[in-house]
């Protein structure tokens, strides 16, 4: 579904992804491992294009994704969901939903207010009430669920459970795993690393702005040493 291909990112002159290629097939979860300041969020920057690659390419669905704006690439069928989320605060739950909505590149709407309702009843229980008076879970699970009403066929997320409480994240942790089991497509950041690896089929690792490391989720969690060298757990 999704190729990146030795891709080059700089913030000013600053060289921050170098020759960063990656790979995700079509209903699997992919999570990009590494220390902060690896060049993570940077992938995911560089493939919505609002940090554009200065060489390499991106290819979506077979498509070049290379000088598209990013809302185009989000037309194309990419959600990102920003470690900050970005929910309307005033906006009550069901109105932040509702403005996501859009129909896929096939012109075919499968996420509908009553889908969302269905899988994620606590968007149903809360749908009058604002953004703002949400917890930081409850923001969090809005702000993916308003991707979904996109209509995506790729889903990444960055930093999903950063600053929440690890009651919170067992629901997030829930809330991703019933995604995955409806086979949508998942390209996950994610700091906490039991987290990374319980959602991965496979995973990427990044250092220094390059990619040294592929595997399954299993294999990463057997590599003690990997761990401790690159990942500092």
């Amino acid at each position: 579904m999704l190729e990146v291909k030795g891709i080059n990112t700089f913030y000013g002159h600053a060289h921050v992804l170098f020759d960063a290629s990656l790979a995700v097939r079509e209903g699997e979860c992919v999570s990009l491992l590494g220390r902060n300041g690896a060049g993570k969020t940077t992938t995911l920057r560089s493939i919505m294009n609002l940090t554009p690659p200065q060489g390499g390419e991106v290819v979506f669905m077979g498509r070049a994704l290379g000088g598209l704006m990013p809302y185009q690439v989000a037309k194309a069928g990419i959600a990102m969901v920003p470690e900050d989320r970005r929910i309307f605060p005033t906006l009550s739950v069901e109105e932040n939903l509702s403005l996501g909505a859009k129909r896929n590149a096939q012109g075919q709407a499968p996420w509908t207010l009553e889908r969302i309702y269905d899988m994620f009843p606590k968007m149903a229980e809360l749908r009058e009430r604002s953004g703002g008076n949400l917890s930081g879970g409850e923001q969090q699970i809005l702000s993916i669920t308003r991707a979904l009403m996109g209509n995506p066929q790729l889903l990444m997320l960055d930093e999903p459970t950063e600053g929440l409480a690890p009651i919170v994240v067992e629901d997030l942790v829930e809330a991703i795993h019933k995604l995955k089991r409806e086979r949508m497509t998942v390209l996950l950041v994610e700091q906490n690393l039991n987290v990374a690896l319980d959602l991965a089929d496979r995973c990427y690792v990044l250092d220094h702005g390059q990619v040294v490391r592929e595997g399954s989720a299993e294999a990463i969690r057997r590599d003690d040493g990997l761990r401790h060298d690159l990942l500092g757990v």
